[in-house]
């Protein structure tokens, strides 16, 4: 069928949803369950408490108040990081998604226990979902951040663990196993790809920006060791906004509506990093996935950057490297994803039908739950349904190597 010949898909016949990016909220023992007893009382745990918090310029900034709001707090090391309602944002009304704290049992269920989360990818026509860290960030920073790195590599293989056994252990594939890494130390990484691997896990979650974090950029030899276990074993990395612990802004007093609007920023950077870096290259098998920071944008960047390749290699410093136009490599080997993206969408054939991935984002502000379907019914109904359906699973399932029907 061609672009031109789409049709309307019945709700009923609507491919069930593959989400390559939803999010786990870990329960108050994930660590404590696993961490020697020495470390419990630096480790990772829960305490209750009031506090006030607020997000301006792009940044994010807590404290402890006693006429603040009740709620639970992440406490390790020196550490001290609140549950926020922004992060557990699924059945509140949008106007009560605020900027303020909250406890488990002022959050949805299915935010942190597995029964209720499949409960709720039912109720959202989802079959499977990959889910993203809340208290270890998005790439596993908190860990990298620590003093203790004895302790830190515990914690991201305690947290693997729970990712692998717990989480995502007894649900026949529904709930996708994403693993963090120790940032700090490539080889380590490597080798946690590599003990992952072994037990069926195939994507990994790494910082969209490093140098944002004080670490290596892409451009240099550090990261081979990681690429190419990634390469190896078919583990795909997935580039989460936020990631870098930097969110877009204009200025340190601009309304978060400012850096909401602009969150796809760093995505659009760290691709042309991606695309100009040689990896691609040298590691055809190595697969990239951006997750939340939508599509629409990525025709352009492709267009610039092959304009970039062919008119500007010659003093580009990456004649040697990159031996074909950039968005080669992008549309054999990296996927943008999306929950809402309407121009995104009207320009698939420029994004790419194979690149393109969808996904429902629970339990945050900007999650379509419980409405998912709907809202990829109504983004979707110009399309084909082979396209659709590659859309809404079939790409997923193949850069995840799923046991589902694409």
């Amino acid at each position: 069928m061609s672009m031109t010949e789409a049709g309307t898909i019945k709700a009923e016949d609507f491919p069930k949803i593959v989400s390559i990016d939803d999010h786990v909220i870990e329960h108050p023992t994930v660590w404590l369950d696993r961490l020697p007893k020495k470390y419990h009382d630096v480790g990772p745990r829960i305490v209750r408490e009031r506090g006030t918090m607020q997000f301006v310029g792009g940044v994010f900034s807590y404290q402890p108040d006693e006429d603040g709001e009740l709620c639970d707090w992440w406490v390790y090391e020196d550490k001290k990081i609140p549950h926020t309602r922004l992060a557990a944002a699924v059945g509140f009304p949008r106007d009560e998604v605020t900027v303020t704290g909250v406890t488990y049992e002022g959050m949805r269920k299915g935010c942190w226990d597995q029964k209720a989360r499949l409960e709720d990818m039912d109720a959202n026509w989802m079959e499977a979902s990959l889910c993203f860290p809340t208290f270890p960030r998005f790439c596993g920073q908190t860990f990298m951040e620590a003093k203790d790195k004895e302790l830190s590599d515990l914690c991201v293989k305690a947290y693997n663990d729970f990712m692998v056994e717990e989480w995502c252990g007894g649900t026949n594939g529904r709930l996708i196993p994403l693993i963090i890494v120790q940032l700090w130390d490539a080889n380590l990484a490597a080798a946690e790809v590599r003990r992952n691997a072994e037990r069926g896990v195939r994507a990994i979650t790494f910082s969209e920006i490093p140098p944002y974090l004080g670490l290596p950029s892409i451009h240099t030899d550090y990261w081979e060791p990681l690429f190419q276990a990634c390469a190896e074993t078919g583990v795909s990395i997935h580039l989460h906004i936020g990631s870098s612990s930097k969110m877009p802004s204009t200025s340190a007093d601009a309304p978060a509506a400012v850096g909401s609007t602009l969150t796809f920023g760093n995505a659009m950077s760290s691709m042309a990093d991606w695309l100009f870096s040689g990896w691609l290259a040298k590691y055809p098998t190595l697969k990239i996935a951006y997750q939340e920071g939508q599509i629409g944008w990525v025709p352009y960047i492709l267009e610039r950057a092959d304009r970039v390749w062919e008119e500007n290699r010659a003093w580009g410093g990456v004649a040697d490297i990159v031996k074909e136009p950039p968005s080669t490599y992008y549309y054999r080997q990296i996927l943008g994803c999306f929950f809402a993206d309407d121009y995104g969408l009207e320009n698939i054939e420029k994004v790419g039908v194979d690149n393109a991935c969808f996904e429902t984002d629970y339990p945050h502000s900007d999650s379509t739950w419980p409405h998912s379907r709907e809202t990829a019914m109504s983004m979707m109904g110009h399309l084909p349904e082979d396209v659709v359906r590659k859309i809404v699973r079939g790409n997923a399932i193949k850069l995840l190597d799923l046991d589902f029907a694409p």
